[in-house]
């Protein structure tokens, strides 16, 4: 094995020169974390003349992407240019040539598992993605290795910082959506199309990571439930936390029930004594349960240049003490006998309708409930100026019954705006 190794870094954005700026304070750490001297050779961007504030060679710098690919002294490729293509012909092509690869790209892995893993297998190289869920937080190689012992029975995870921001802010400052967005787009916590976090999609690519990881088995994103939080308002905010003492988070969660892989993201109803609830604002926390070591909390920033390069670099140092390490990630032979659908959910649901003010509504409402075998455990009546707004919690019910039933009650004459109903953890 070499006395030295040699890094490749494909993208000089935000992270890229969070990565520049890890490795220039804390090399000597490294080195002699490793006892070998690490070095980074090249960094390729289309983008070479922006100054990013930072210490770095401009004789390492190249827009020729295969002054790293190709260069046969290059050891470990860095890629954080993100999106699909071109990154996953470079990934592919750096393997291929021998090298090791470390990577954020949770859409990629997300998307092209099979095949990124096949080829690592193929080449007897290893491909490390440490910072694609959780940004800083140490939670795949834990989970992978630290709790390997464990079936883990489930995973719940807040692992999108823009959603958990604004339904904080919400929560906190009795704001509405729309306004806590547009803060949050002028702090850079929101891109100025936020549709990919608010509607579920970043943590639908995270969570398929985090369940290949704890319980072995690859899932498709179409092939489960993601709703996001753009129909949460503060008449939901407020009585979550007045009426139920409970927060309003978006869930990422995978578990496993009798045999069967529950995996769905979703706006879900958190008491406030649960250890998630008090994940707020730009932080994601992850919460999993092992058969063996019970229940098991990590939490930290989920995002940021230096938090993201922390497990970058880490990745980095993990090839290199452990280079022959085979590629596996997650449990050898799965559990799971199959993906659960989520019409067969089984869970406590609120709901909040918005009707006329009219004898006879909460007798309709409550008819169709129990057509569907839906209980009502608590319900709050209101009087306001456009109508009758009622908020009401089920006991248990099935998800297929609650959909058939609030696509019911909402063709009813007496509903005035469409009905919103949340899971309840």
């Amino acid at each position: 094995m070499k006395d030295s190794v040699n890094i490749g870094l494909i993208g000089f954005g935000t992270i890229g020169s969070g990565v520049v700026e890890t490795l220039n304070r804390n090399l000597d750490l490294l080195e002699n974390k490793v006892n070998k001297k690490v070095k980074l050779k090249k960094v390729v961007d289309l983008d070479i003349k922006t100054d990013r504030g930072i210490d770095i060679s401009p004789r390492i710098l190249s827009t020729d992407i295969e002054d790293i690919l190709e260069d046969p002294d290059i050891d470990i490729v860095i890629e954080l240019i993100g999106g699909y293509q071109p990154a996953l012909k470079f990934i592919l092509r750096a393997m291929e040539n021998g090298k090791h690869v470390v990577t954020a790209n949770k859409a990629l892995i997300a998307k092209h598992w099979d095949e990124l893993i096949s080829s690592a297998q193929k080449n007897h190289v290893r491909i490390c993605f440490e910072a694609s869920v959780g940004g800083g937080i140490p939670l795949l190689q834990p989970i992978n290795e630290c709790l390997a012992a464990n079936h883990f029975e489930s995973i719940y995870g807040i692992i999108n910082g823009t959603a958990n921001y604004i339904l904080t802010k919400m929560s906190e400052e009795s704001r509405n959506f729309e306004d806590v967005l547009k803060e949050a787009q002028e702090k850079g916590y929101a891109e100025s199309d936020p549709t990919f976090d608010i509607e579920g999609d970043d943590s639908a690519q995270k969570l398929i990571i985090l369940t290949i990881i704890g319980f072995g088995i690859y899932v498709k994103q179409e092939n489960f439930h993601v709703e996001g939080i753009s129909h949460i308002t503060q008449d939901d905010i407020s009585f979550a936390k007045n009426e139920l003492d409970c927060c309003i988070k978006l869930l990422a969660i995978s578990k496993v029930v009798d045999g069967n892989l529950e995996i769905r993201v979703h706006p879900t109803i958190v008491p406030m004594d649960h250890l998630l609830s008090s994940v707020n604002g730009v932080f994601n926390g992850v919460y999993l349960v092992g058969d063996i070591v019970g229940p098991v909390m990590m939490y930290g920033p989920g995002a940021g240049m230096l938090p993201t390069a922390s497990a970058v670099v880490g990745d980095c140092i993990d090839i290199i003490e452990n280079r022959e390490k085979s590629v596996l990630y997650g449990p050898a032979e799965t559990s799971v006998r199959k993906i659960s659908n989520i019409n067969d959910l089984k869970s406590k649901y609120y709901l909040r309708l918005l009707t006329e003010d009219k004898p006879g509504v909460l007798h309709e409402i409550s008819g169709i409930l129990s057509e569907h075998n839906i209980s009502i455990g608590s319900m709050i009546q209101k009087q306001e100026n456009d109508g009758i707004p009622i908020f009401l919690v089920t006991h248990m019910a099935l998800e297929m019954e609650m959909r058939a039933a609030v696509e019911k009650i909402d063709q009813l004459d007496c509903i005035k705006a469409k009905t919103i109903f949340i899971r309840v953890l």
